[in-house]
C-alpha cells in the first residue's frame, strides 16, 4: 500500500493538477477569507468555512477525476490488478494519496486566519476593558476545519469510486461534480422543504431520513460552532468507508472477471 501511495502522490506533481489544485484551492481560500471576514469586518468564520465547503463540488474532482480512470487510459490497469499488493492495499494507497494533498491544502490555508489574530491583538491592546469586543474564536475555526476535513475525505471516496467507474477523466470530473453537487443540495430540500404553512413539501418520514442521510452538509453545523459532534465524526467515517468498500468490490470483481 505504502509503494501505491508514495507513486500516487508523486504522480499528482509529475504533471499539472497537482500544482493547479494547490495554486486553485489557495488563491480561492484566501480571496474567500479576505471577502467573508476581513473585508466585512467580523471575526466569523461560518461564511467563510461554508462558502469553501461548496467550493469542492468543483476542487475535490481535480484530485479524484484521475485515480482510476488515468489506469485504464494509460492501459496500465492490468499491471495494478497483477501487483503484489491486494486491492484494498491499492485502493487505499491511492485513497490516501489524494486525501493527503487535500489535507495538505487545508492545513496550509490556516495563514488565512493570521491576519485575525493580528488584528484581534491590535484591538484588544487598543481597548483592554472594552465589553464590546469579540476576537477570534479558535473553537469555532478548529472545529470548522474538523468539519471540512471530513467533508473533504467523505467527498474523496465518492470520487475515486466515479473515477472507477470510467476511463475517462473528463466523465468522471463531471460525474463527481454532479453527485457532490447533489449531495449538498439535498440539505436545502431536507430543511427547507416546507410551504409557508409549516407543513412539509416531502411528507415522507422514510424519504426524508434517507436524504438526510446523502445529505454529507447537514452534519456539519455542531463542528462550524466549536462542537465536537461524535455522531458526525462516525457519519462521515462511516461514508467514506463505505464507497471505499464499493471500489475495492469494484476491482475485486474486475480483477477475477
Amino acid at each position: 500500500m505504502f509503494a501505491i501511495y508514495k507513486k500516487e502522490l508523486r504522480s499528482y506533481f509529475t504533471n499539472a493538477i497537482g500544482y493547479v489544485y494547490v495554486g486553485v484551492f489557495l488563491a480561492l481560500s484566501a480571496a474567500l477569507c479576505s471577502y467573508t471576514t476581513l473585508q466585512q469586518a467580523s471575526y466569523s468564520t461560518t461564511s467563510y468555512f461554508t462558502f469553501m465547503i461548496y467550493s469542492f463540488i468543483i476542487l475535490i474532482p481535480l484530485l479524484t477525476m484521475r485515480l482510476f480512470s488515468e489506469e485504464k487510459k494509460m492501459k496500465t490497469e492490468q499491471l495494478l490488478l497483477t501487483a503484489p499488493v491486494t486491492i484494498t492495499g491499492m485502493v487505499l494507497g491511492k485513497y490516501f494519496a489524494a486525501f493527503t494533498l487535500f489535507l495538505g491544502s487545508v492545513l496550509a490555508s490556516c495563514v488565512n486566519f493570521f491576519p485575525l489574530y493580528v488584528l484581534g491583538a491590535a484591538q484588544s491592546d487598543a481597548d483592554p476593558n472594552s465589553i464590546k469586543f469579540i476576537g477570534v474564536n479558535s473553537g469555532q475555526i478548529l472545529g470548522s476545519l474538523l468539519g471540512v476535513i471530513l467533508i473533504g475525505a467523505a467527498i474523496i471516496a465518492v470520487g475515486m469510486l466515479i473515477s472507477s467507474l470510467t476511463e475517462n477523466q473528463l466523465s468522471a470530473a463531471v460525474i463527481t461534480i454532479a453527485a457532490v453537487a447533489s449531495m449538498l443540495v439535498l440539505n436545502l430540500i431536507v430543511v427547507m422543504g416546507e410551504d409557508s404553512d409549516g407543513t412539509r413539501v416531502i411528507s415522507s418520514y422514510v424519504v426524508r431520513t434517507v436524504l438526510s442521510w446523502f445529505s454529507i452538509f447537514s452534519r456539519f453545523s455542531n463542528f462550524g460552532y466549536g462542537m465536537l459532534d461524535f455522531s458526525a465524526l462516525l457519519y462521515y467515517i462511516s461514508f467514506a468507508g463505505v464507497f471505499v468498500y464499493l471500489t475495492i468490490r469494484v476491482y475485486e470483481k474486475r480483477r477475477w472477471s
